[in-house]
């Protein structure tokens, strides 16, 4: 079934907007909104950095430039996401309560200066947050504008102040109740580093202790709940007053500071700022699917909900090292993906480009020369036709058939462990080996944590499980003794949710469902490969179009593994190795096994892999549960380039079909559809069959009915 909307079946197309940067130059003001309704923006985000416009003296306010912008934008048939205006402080508030401004780990406390280097602890901060989102509720909660809250922006950081650390010693109080449980779970005999009163307890620091892994993997679980904490106390003051509006906070990309899926249980929608380098074309595949990836993730945050892409560029960014264009048609392409992926909206930072500071070059629908003339206003205008034709797609669902597990607290504590490999376990780029493969093949994924469900998929992919966080282990097994297939990897059930090694061997409690044991890991240096070879049993196992002599590749990581007796071995380390590294001493060791355990299967792979073993993987998964692609029928590898994704709704099969590449492509059709952005000279929507082809760095998006 799909969900409901979020805001009607009406796709929100828009941007970020400053009107107060331009209160000085009406003509602006009344520019902006004409060529917002050129542009067919319905959505705009405001205020989000106006405190000092807002309050621009404690206690005093003004509120008529605001009431101003509201009423003109909805004059004009533009609603508004409205902000609070905590992501920066006045420079008054600073000034008069210092208190307010972040410490280092250090114990340096900010100047007044940048954004989000606010205590979230500080019951004064808190408390002049509260007046003036109170404020902003009171006076715009039933404007016919507003149409839910943008909650400060891009929440992130920490804080060690007195404060922090005070209520960093109360949370672990609650979890651990006794310092003896502490000391066992953080395994404090280490170094003589037992607690004996909590006042003992600080925040990680180089200054003091950064070796006890379980403190700081606490110390990022206590900021991340101390910063939603914060966010849940925003929400609560202007949903006291609005209770009937939408909340949400825009997150960010693959984010490590805090743990969404815990955030997202406490907002109405999510939304996110996506920045990718669209401009890297070596590989076009490669910044497609780990876009796709993150939308994949937002999406599943909220049990498959349609979210809002709140941010992006319209042509480039000015904080990486290179402000590279996008070129013609790629914003188009990338808007279209995030929509294909369960976006019901696009919006841009920017509208206008700043006039001055850190943020005057960065990507703008409106740039300085200020009109829509432009190769970018151009692209935007189109794009808002395509959008206003795809209103129906709003709140169809994308069902996925495969999860991957990306779980943010297991990353704290990959990245954490001291070994083995020291200059990077790369957790995010080893998700993304399988998550492509899937991608290539039009098959469409969930991307979902260790607290997450399982039992609605066929398979589920957990690269690098090293930290099997409470109750995961069991669900796993329940999971595949019902029919699942679990596919898992080297450096998996290492430790438990404090960091205590599982004795007994690894994986620890999945031992018994994976039926291997994983003796050793060996940590390759970059550009070392061991190559792998198929056994007989694996070529019997259908890797597609992969002939028995043909050679694996692994890199960085090497796992020693034994099967257990009734554990099959596909994939071996091979006798004959590289030059460059050869001997190895564990070749003829399994490299991928696989293992019957109730209704199911489990699959081991001890090491990370080349392109060609995941994409031969995943043809293997493909042909035991018949997954199925964008288009409902059997998945099969793509052209370099292609991709193929799909929305339902009660009615129909919504399929987006984009061309990463920078030259021309064809695809065949197996079904007969209507093509949503192009109509015949009717009015009808023209009808698509056969081989269709895509320009460079074109999206189709076509509909045929769900029974057809």
């Amino acid at each position: 079934m799909a969900f409901t909307p979020l805001f009607g079946h009406q796709m929100l197309y828009g941007a970020d907007y400053n009107p107060e940067q331009w209160l000085d130059m009406p003509e602006v003001l009344d520019a902006d909104v004409k060529m917002m309704q050129q542009a067919r923006c319905n959505i705009m985000s405001v205020g989000i950095f106006s405190w000092a416009k807002l309050e621009p003296e404690e206690g005093v306010f003004d509120f008529s430039w605001l009431d101003a912008t509201l009423d003109r934008l909805n004059a004009h048939g533009i609603k508004v996401f409205l902000a609070t205006p905590s992501g920066a402080r006045p420079a008054w508030l600073a000034q008069k309560y210092p208190e307010v401004l972040r410490v280092n780990e250090q114990g340096q406390r900010a100047l007044f200066g940048g954004r989000h280097n606010h205590c979230m602890t500080s019951p004064v901060y808190r408390e002049k947050v509260k007046i003036i989102n109170q404020k902003l509720a009171e006076r715009y909660g039933k404007h016919p504008a507003v149409i839910g809250w943008h909650l400060s922006n891009e929440y992130g950081g920490s804080c060690h102040c007195p404060l922090c650390q005070e209520k960093f010693r109360q949370y672990l109080k609650d979890k651990y109740q006794t310092l003896e449980n502490l000391n066992a779970r953080w395994w404090n005999t280490f170094w003589s580093h037992t607690i004996t009163d909590w006042s003992q307890i600080h925040s990680p620091s180089l200054l003091g202790e950064k070796a006890v892994h379980a403190l700081n993997l606490d110390w990022q679980r206590f900021t991340s709940d101390n910063a939603l904490d914060f966010c849940k106390w925003e929400r609560d003051c202007v949903k006291a007053i609005t209770p009937d509006l939408p909340v949400t906070a825009n997150f960010m990309e693959f984010f490590l500071d805090y743990d969404y899926f815990q955030w997202a249980k406490e907002l109405d929608f999510i939304s996110w700022d996506s920045y990718p380098q669209w401009h890297v074309f070596k590989d076009p595949d490669y910044i497609a699917s780990y876009t796709a990836m993150n939308h994949d993730l937002m999406r599943s945050l909220k049990g498959g909900q349609p979210w809002v892409l709140m941010e992006s560029t319209p042509s480039c960014t000015n904080w990486r090292e290179l402000s590279t264009l996008k070129r013609p048609g790629m914003n188009t392409l990338a808007s279209l993906q995030a929509v294909a992926h369960g976006a019901d909206s696009v919006q841009f930072f920017q509208w206008r480009k700043s006039r001055g500071s850190s943020e005057k070059f960065h990507g703008a629908i409106i740039d300085h020369v200020g009109h829509l003339d432009t190769r970018v206003g151009r692209e935007a205008c189109d794009l808002g036709l395509k959008l206003s034709k795809l209103g129906e797609i709003c709140g169809s669902e994308v069902k996925a058939e495969v999860a991957l597990v990306f779980d943010t607290q297991n990353r704290w504590a990959i990245d954490d462990a001291q070994g083995p490999r020291n200059k990077g376990m790369n957790y995010l780029e080893h998700c993304l080996d399988y998550y492509r493969a899937f991608y290539k093949c039009g098959i469409a994924v969930d991307v979902i944590d260790e607290t997450c469900d399982l039992s609605k998929y066929k398979v589920v992919v957990a690269p690098l499980t090293y930290m099997l966080r409470e109750g995961y282990a069991e669900r796993v097994k329940n999971f595949v003794a019902q029919g699942g297939t679990y596919v898992s990897t080297c450096w998996s059930g290492i430790v438990d949710d404090t960091d205590l090694c599982f004795l007994g061997g690894f994986p620890g409690p999945l031992r018994e469902v994976m039926g291997i044991w994983e003796e050793e890991i060996d940590s390759l240096e970059d550009g070392i490969e061991v190559y792998a070879k198929m056994e007989p049993k694996g070529a019997e196992l259908c890797f597609n179009s992969v002939e028995p002599s043909d050679i694996f590749k692994g890199h960085e990581l090497c796992g020693l593994v034994h099967p257990d007796a009734d554990t099959e071995v596909l994939v071996s380390y091979d006798v004959d190795q590289p030059q460059s590294y050869s001997p190895i001493f564990y070749a003829g060791m399994p490299v991928l096994t696989r293992h019957a355990y109730g209704q199911g299967k489990a699959y081991y792979v001890a090491s990370r892999m080349d392109r060609a073993f995941y994409d031969n993987l995943v043809q293997l998964l493909i042909a035991d549960h018949e997954l199925h692609n964008g288009c409902g029928q059997k998945a099969y590898r793509l052209a370099e380039g292609l991709s193929v994704t799909a929305r339902l709704s009660d009615n129909y099969r919504y399929v987006f079909i984009g061309n990463y590449a920078s030259y021309e492509q064809s695809l065949g059709l197996n079904f007969a559809y209507e093509d949503m952005l192009n109509e015949d000279e009717q009015g009808n929507k023209q009808a698509v069959s056969g081989a269709i082809t895509l320009k460079p760095f074109e999206m189709r998006v076509l509909r045929r009915p769900i029974n057809s």
